[in-house]
């Protein structure tokens, strides 16, 4: 194929996390960006181009999945390129600002973009005038990568950064330099809501608050919008300076009925894939339900004690093989083996099988209008219930449950929701797992609880202002005074 003078980008989605990978090449030769841990499918990906990988590059050492550059370019005998400042225990070449290397046609080009992580690194890629940007967790469409994953001292100092990096790209590229970010799909790595799946660093500048808006108040405005991230991550970034093993994706030990049993006995996790309504229906006492969808894996691994073994369940073994992979790319190798839903999966005596009421917004108003006082949980994040929450419920978001059980009445029924169900289902789930033998969960959307009458609240006052944020233990912390802004390199 002919593609000289043009920087040819082939993404490689992971819906499940809100991510983007990418090859990036000229016809002949590639570079591999940001490459999520199963990296087979970026090896499929350069096959069916006729491609050779040279270089894989990061952006930043991720906090929302382990990466497999490394193992990619071991492999592959690439030049394994990522940000310097790091104290690494593997080979790879550490680039500073401004440092580059030929791929084939193609000019590649570091920029330091702090302010996602402070040694965080944009890729600009060029071949003669055409021009193409790699920006990680530093410019994404119409907004910028979360400033507080490092550390709570650092965020007010990132929050500056991510506003002076955002301008720096602005400057050093033209507006028809198209932008590929690695978060922003759906990542709890973005900072707000993005826009647009494609974009240029032309159109950022007309929507992208880091470019439009002057600095304190854009940093102010971000600030005020970050919610609590995910505990898992806490996991992601050291695993990624270390240099994870590689990656092991063999089907999983076949397990049967008496054997999840048992595990179930002994504290490990059943986690059943199937979904909500079927898992309601019956399923093994013990299991606990992550439908195998969404951000199936970003709810799992927030509230799974770290290092606790698996056992999946699941209704086809595809559905076994796709969970394993969402499972892998967070670390998460502890997998003991998994059962495909069948007649045989199902013991006969019906104490065998556990049942999950599910109600609706308008059934739980019902309840209530008949006089009933049920207690009431939303397991929504903090955002969510500042913007409002159903009259007298109590707050316990879905990744505290676990430390908060004692706050939750054994007597009556307890009635648990989200925003759509599928928390509420995990919830509910984990629940009667520990031994709560009344829980009903609210299936359906939350804008249906005032459609049924049910009573909204908003809070006079937020549980945090502006300056607080939240951080993967749980906690607000108070971060540094923001008086002085911090210039990005």
């Amino acid at each position: 194929m002919s593609t000289a003078g043009t920087p040819h980008v082939l993404t490689l989605e992971s819906a499940g996390l809100g991510d983007r990978s990418y090859v990036v090449h000229d016809g002949r030769v590639a570079v591999v960006v940001d490459p999520q841990r199963d990296i087979d499918r970026v090896e499929h990906l350069l096959a069916e181009h006729g491609l050779r990988a040279t270089h894989v590059v990061e952006t930043h050492f991720h906090n929302d999945y382990v990466t497999g550059g490394l193992e990619f370019a071991r492999k592959h005998s690439a030049t394994y390129v990522v940000p310097a400042g790091f104290d690494i225990q593997f080979e790879a070449t550490q680039v500073n600002d401004g440092d580059g290397f030929d791929v084939g046609d193609m000019r590649v080009e570091a920029i330091h973009t702090p302010g996602h992580t402070p040694n965080h690194m944009s890729y600009a890629v060029s071949v003669g005038d055409n021009q193409v940007v790699f920006t990680g967790g530093s410019l994404l469409y119409g907004s910028v990568g979360r400033p507080d994953l490092v550390s709570p001292d650092l965020t007010v100092q990132q929050a500056h950064d991510q506003w002076h990096s955002a301008h720096k790209l602005a400057a050093k590229l033209s507006d028809d330099a198209e932008v590929f970010p690695t978060h922003g799909f759906g990542s709890f790595c973005s900072a707000t809501q993005t826009q647009g799946v494609s974009s240029t660093i032309g159109r950022e500048r007309i929507i992208n608050p880091a470019l439009t808006e002057e600095e304190e108040a854009f940093v102010q405005t971000m600030l005020a919008g970050l919610d609590v991230f995910p505990a898992y991550y806490a996991h992601m970034g050291p695993a990624n300076v270390a240099g994870p093993p590689d990656v092991d994706l063999s089907t999983p030990v076949p397990v049967d009925r008496d054997e999840i049993l048992a595990r179930a006995r002994r504290g490990e996790w059943i986690v059943d894939l199937r979904s909500r309504e079927v898992f309601a229906a019956g399923h093994l006492p013990g299991s606990l339900n992550f439908q195998l969808t969404g951000s199936f894996i970003n709810y799992l691994a927030w509230m799974l004690p770290w290092g606790t073994p698996i056992t999946l369940v699941g209704a086809t073994p595809e559905q076994i093989e796709e969970a394993q992979r969402e499972l892998v790319r967070v670390g998460i190798d502890q997998l003991q083996g998994a059962a495909i839903d069948a007649p045989g999966l199902w013991a006969n005596d019906p104490a065998d099988v556990v049942t999950l009421p599910r109600v609706t917004f308008a059934d739980l108003a019902a309840q209530i209008s008949q006089g009933q006082s049920p207690v009431v949980i939303d397991t929504r994040q903090i955002l969510e219930w500042e913007a409002g929450h159903v009259e007298g419920a109590r707050f316990i978001p879905f990744y505290e449950v676990a430390d908060r059980l004692a706050e939750i009445p054994r007597a009556g029924a307890v009635y648990v929701y989200c925003g759509s169900g599928y928390r509420a289902a995990a919830v509910t789930s984990l629940l009667q797992r520990e031994g709560f033998a009344n829980v009903v969960l609210v299936d359906d959307m939350f804008a249906h609880a005032a459609q049924a009458g049910l009573g909204i609240e908003v809070p006079d006052k937020p549980r945090r202002e502006p300056g607080w944020t939240w951080t993967a233990s749980r906690a607000a912390v108070r971060s540094q005074d923001s008086a002085a802004p911090h210039s990005a390199s």
